[in-house]
């Protein structure tokens, strides 16, 4: 019997010991589904403010697109809530335009805050706001409970519409971070907003923006939230170095990560010493090594801080030197509108190498200059004596640069002696007017000038005609990478006085048109035409433009309509001058449409001179009409 009872004894105990852990397992089974429980994230619109939500603390999801200019973003790093929430996690680089998670914390408002270009979306600057917020990577902090819904100040939808009060708004004091006790009104849907003491904010008291002051989406805004001057104005720039710039930085493997950081350290130097800015000098990174690759482009970083912060960043791409590919790849793909060209302002690009170029930069360069490029060199520890043998193009920088006056290079003996080129350079990057390299309506044309030499012109109004063309050509800068000037006389044959390869300065080639014998004969303008398109601009280059200036006293013997019209297809822009007894329908015919635009007319050829700014004008009015690269 005692033995049948402690056999039941055990039974129960072991049924006890199963049921017990077999309901600790459940219970972690149980525990482990509640944590495989997916946190609920709310999602948003791209155009939902910071300050229509009233959670001081929360992770939501943005969607696609929110890089849009429309959704207004205002400060940087730390953000007016005023502010697009997903706008300004692109900004802070947070989040890229595709979206994603984001974690948001409210922070007390700012006395100003301040705009800047970053990762696609151009912030606003603001005086001040009474929240703030800041961005981050959505991981959640430890004891920290996200809502899995959030509160919005408004009885409206996420995607609705802002009401007429714009700013924040708030059922308390308490649920405002930083709030001043104050009184409450309601708007016009019925929420409450907060007023501060003292301030009126009745409807006749709104405060329409000055000019220059930043515009928010409502129009107008109460006048106790917002000044129309910032306590911390946004430098645009220095006006005086408005130039777009380009550092070719050497990241080979030769260079080693100390130099590269000697390297960096100048660069940075650069961006604290030109004054960053829109209206002023804009500035990008290109790293070469085997490849080159854009680091940031003009539009990436508008003021000097956000600059030096993006280069404190860069790393070392190492493999070959090769300085070449990387000015080709400049010229190709740096320097236009979609990466923040703005046209009217000097191209200029900075190569910095350390040693010597491990491909040839000559050629590269010289696209670059017939582009409108400003190439500067600065070369660090040059080759020594036994290293010569293997630089591919000796005396390189000379080759690459439109001068070799200087100007546009530096030679520095040692790496630590970079940082005193720092200022000559600055200063050489901003004289505007001495780089000459600029693709200009004055520096990036083969000029040929089409001569009447005819009986009826006369030896003392050929002389004339000779000083004419002197007049026009001073005004051109001339040189073998600027504009080139060549000149064809004719009568009934026709001949090549000079080509656009022959003088390559100013003043051999007003000397050479000084030198040139009258002819006489008769007048076949059509083949003279034909004659300037094979002799003179079959030898054009290709990136530069082509004048043809024609200069007659007389209608023509032989037909101009197909000779002109071939001028025109091959891209020759031809302006006729018609002097005395010219035929003022074929100057017409010559001259490119419009024709009110590229034909002129003198009835004495004393007048001729009196032309002379108005062809350079519409000369130039046309280019400058034109996409610069």
């Amino acid at each position: 019997m005692g033995t049948v009872v402690l056999t039941m004894k055990a039974s129960v105990i072991e049924m006890f010991l199963v049921l017990l852990v077999t309901g600790i397992h459940s219970n972690k089974e149980m525990t482990k589904k509640i944590k495989r429980l997916k946190f609920n994230v709310p999602q948003i619109n791209c155009d939902v403010k910071a300050g229509k939500i009233i959670n001081p603390e929360f992770i939501v999801k943005c969607p696609a697109g929110c890089q849009d200019p429309k959704y207004h973003v205002y400060g940087t790093d730390v953000y007016a809530s005023y502010s697009s929430v997903c706008g300004a996690a692109v900004h802070s680089g947070v989040l890229d335009n595709s979206g994603g998670k984001i974690l948001v914390r409210k922070v007390a408002g700012q006395s100003g805050y301040k705009g800047s270009y970053s990762n696609g979306v151009q912030s606003l600057s603001l005086p001040r706001w009474r929240e703030s917020f800041i961005v981050s990577e959505s991981k959640p902090q430890k004891g920290v409970t996200y809502p899995s819904a959030l509160t919005y100040s408004s009885s409206k939808t996420p995607a609705a519409k802002a009401d007429l009060w714009s700013t924040p708004t708030y059922t308390s004091s308490q649920n405002r971070p930083g709030a001043n006790p104050g009184v409450q009104r309601q708007d016009s849907s019925g929420a409450a907003f907060q007023k501060p003491v003292g301030a009126d904010v009745s409807l006749g008291e709104m405060d329409f923006w000055k000019p220059g002051s930043v515009l928010l989406d409502a129009g107008f805004v109460p006048k106790e939230e917002l000044s129309t001057q910032s306590l911390e104005p946004v430098s645009l720039g220095d006006p005086n170095c408005k130039v777009d710039l380009s550092f070719l930085i050497d990241g080979s493997s030769s260079i080693g990560k100390r130099r590269f950081r000697i390297q960096k350290q100048f660069l940075a130097d650069i961006a604290q010493a030109l004054d960053i800015g829109p209206a002023g000098p804009l500035m990008g990174v290109v790293q070469y090594g085997d490849n080159p690759a854009t680091h940031f482009n003009l539009r990436t970083h508008t003021n000097s801080r956000d600059l030096k912060t993006a280069i404190e960043k860069i790393t070392q791409r190492g493999g070959l030197a090769n300085a070449g590919r990387a000015i080709s790849f400049v010229t190709k793909n740096f320097f236009s509108k979609a990466n923040g060209n703005r046209g009217g302002s000097p191209n200029v690009a900075v190569v910095l190498v350390d040693g010597w170029p491990t491909d040839k930069v000559e050629e590269a360069s010289r696209l670059a200059r017939e582009s409108g490029i400003n190439i500067f060199f600065i070369t660090i520890e040059g080759a020594v004596e036994n290293e010569k043998q293997y630089v591919l193009e000796p005396n390189f920088v000379n080759k690459a640069v439109c001068r070799t006056n200087g100007f546009y290079s530096f030679h520095v003996q040692s790496w630590f002696g970079l940082h005193k080129t720092l200022q000559p350079l600055v200063k050489r990057v901003c004289d505007t007017e001495r780089l000459a390299c600029s693709k200009t309506c004055l520096n990036s044309a083969d000029i040929g000038f089409v001569i009447d030499g005819s009986s009826s012109v006369g030896t003392g109004n050929f002389r004339t005609v000779l000083q004419f063309v002197a007049n026009l050509s001073k005004e051109f800068e001339i040189s073998d990478t600027d504009t080139r000037v060549g000149a064809v006389q004719y009568t009934y044959e026709q001949r090549l006085e000079f080509g656009f390869d022959k003088y390559s300065s100013k003043a051999d080639v007003l000397n050479a048109i000084k030198r040139v014998g009258y002819w006489s004969g008769g007048t076949s303008t059509g083949a003279a035409i034909n004659y300037a398109l094979e002799q003179l601009f079959q030898k054009s280059k290709p990136n530069k433009r082509k004048l043809m200036i024609l200069i007659t006293d007389g209608r023509s013997y032989d037909d101009v309509r197909i000779p002109a019209l071939a001028a025109h297809l091959k891209g020759v822009i031809t302006y006729a001058v018609g002097v005395a007894w010219a035929a003022q329908e074929e100057l017409e015919v010559i001259a490119t449409h419009p024709a009110r635009d590229h034909s002129f007319f003198a009835d004495d050829f004393d007048n001729l001179y009196q032309y002379v700014p108005r062809i350079i004008r519409n000369i130039c009015t046309e280019f400058n009409s034109q996409p610069r690269n």
